[in-house]
């Protein structure tokens, strides 16, 4: 029988594999707190046994779970660095690239990778993996259609040429789409994409523990290749990057330790 909130979370990890002991638990506890109550659930017990039963219940919890907010070229002056230094650092050996858009949420971040490869690397082949770990989300990543809220730091002449507009709402071009793929991934569980060249997981880590953190950061040094850079959030600055095989490269990127990028 489920009676509390630990109780619960224990059952959730062996129900849909998320750990959410590894989320700092005031905020997640309070969270689910207010959907359960929202929902008309005096306890943990009820709340389970109805989740449980009720798919779209469910779907609302795991939904809840994440933190699906996102748009275009969020923090736009660290995609001009992405631009102008860390994609031509990349390309410098090689014309391919693999990108990882982790805990990718509605798939803003992987298209503006796409579109920022199309648009000013014409040339460079690339594999975009995006994955996150709400499958609802990802559904609508794939359909990859926005409102204009998403979309406020494009320019007028992206956004006519890499989308296509009905009745206010823009859906993402198939040539954006076409190097990119959505995956259901855990970052607390599931194994990790391998040789990546660039790593972007940004204003996720900030909910995770500290011990989930340095896990977290420990696997994503083990799959970048030998000349890869992880892009971290504004909030997500890394301490002690060395204890990742990680050296700070510029503001809120990092390379792996021992290679050289010019930027």
């Amino acid at each position: 029988m489920i009676s509390d909130y630990d109780d619960f979370i224990a059952e959730i990890k062996k129900r849909i594999g998320i750990d959410l002991s590894l989320y700092k638990e005031a905020q997640m506890k309070r969270r689910i707190i207010s959907l359960r109550n929202k929902r008309g659930f005096a306890n943990f017990h009820t709340y389970y046994e109805e989740l449980i039963n009720q798919k779209e219940l469910m779907n609302e919890f795991v939904d809840r779970l994440t933190i699906n907010v996102s748009e275009f070229y969020r923090n736009p002056k660290r995609w001009q660095v992405l631009k102008d230094n860390i994609i031509p650092g990349l390309l410098q050996q090689k014309n391919s690239i693999k990108v990882w858009s982790a805990a990718c949420s509605t798939g803003e971040e992987p298209y503006s990778v796409s579109i920022m490869l199309k648009e000013h690397f014409p040339e460079a082949k690339a594999e975009i993996i995006a994955t996150d770990i709400d499958e609802n989300v990802l559904l609508k990543a794939k359909e990859g259609i926005y409102g204009k809220n998403a979309l406020k730091e494009l320019p007028a002449e992206i956004l006519k040429k890499y989308f296509i507009e009905r009745e206010g709402l823009y859906s993402v071009s198939p040539m954006i789409k076409r190097n990119i793929s959505f995956k259901k991934h855990n970052l607390l569980a599931d194994s990790y994409p391998k040789d990546v060249d660039l790593l972007i997981c940004r204003n996720v880590l900030i909910y995770f523990t500290d011990q989930a953190k340095e896990e977290i950061y420990m696997n994503f040094g083990r799959s970048l290749n030998s000349n890869g850079v992880l892009f971290v959030g504004s909030t997500e600055q890394i301490f002690s990057p060395k204890d990742y095989k990680l050296q700070l490269l510029d503001t809120f990127f990092y390379k792996k330790e021992g290679n050289v990028i010019q930027v």
